[in-house]
């Protein structure tokens, strides 16, 4: 079974609840699976750190799930218009798969979450892109052939499906932002598949 990496991190559940929907969307595609993983949090205390295995979700990422996988969804809150640094510090140990050329070739999309309509996630979902393409990864978009991206009046961007959460942090997406995570899953698993054939 060929399998596409949804990982994210995620602060108050919402990048998670698109992670959980971008991976369905994956699992429309015969013979494509997803392997769901996160990112521990980066404490501001040297001596502090997390525990190996996360209290509850799906198990941190490791290198290898990166050089198993036939395409990666990454995923990350808005921290002031970027990634937030527990996504931005497991790419910046990431060397050895760069010098490995471990994701060349291989397709990527990003997702991400924030508070308010305006609130970077454009810039957020661009930022995510940068260490993908210098890794060699192929960007894969949500085109606008995806009807909901005309219609939708919460989350949703060519660039990556989203989610905004409000002031309240509110993880429970709307019927738009569903329709495009899982399209967007659907769409990811559906390019990998042909590119893992003409390698």
């Amino acid at each position: 079974m060929k399998e596409i990496l949804v990982l994210y991190y995620s602060h108050r559940g919402s990048v998670r609840a698109l992670a959980e929907h971008i991976a369905l969307g994956v699992h429309q595609v015969p013979g494509v699976a997803a392997r769901v993983r996160t990112v521990p949090r980066v404490s501001t205390v040297c001596e502090a750190s997390e525990a190996e295995i996360p209290a509850d979700g799906p198990p941190y990422v490791e290198a290898r799930d990166l050089e198993e996988c036939i395409g990666l969804a990454l995923g990350s809150p808005t921290r002031f218009g970027n990634m937030a640094a527990p996504m931005k510090y497991f790419f910046d140990g990431l060397i050895g798969s760069w010098v490995n050329g471990a994701l060349v070739g291989k397709p990527a999309s990003v997702f991400t979450s924030t508070g308010s309509l305006h609130g970077g996630q454009e810039s957020t979902l661009l930022s995510m892109m940068l260490p993908l393409m210098h890794h060699g990864m192929l960007i894969a978009s949500l085109p606008y052939a995806e009807t909901a991206l005309h219609t939708t009046r919460s989350g949703g961007t060519p660039y990556g499906a989203t989610h905004v959460a409000g002031k309240e942090g509110s993880a429970v997406l709307s019927a738009e932002e569903i329709v495009l995570a899982q399209a967007q899953g659907r769409l990811l698993a559906e390019y990998a598949v042909k590119l893992a054939v003409a390698r």
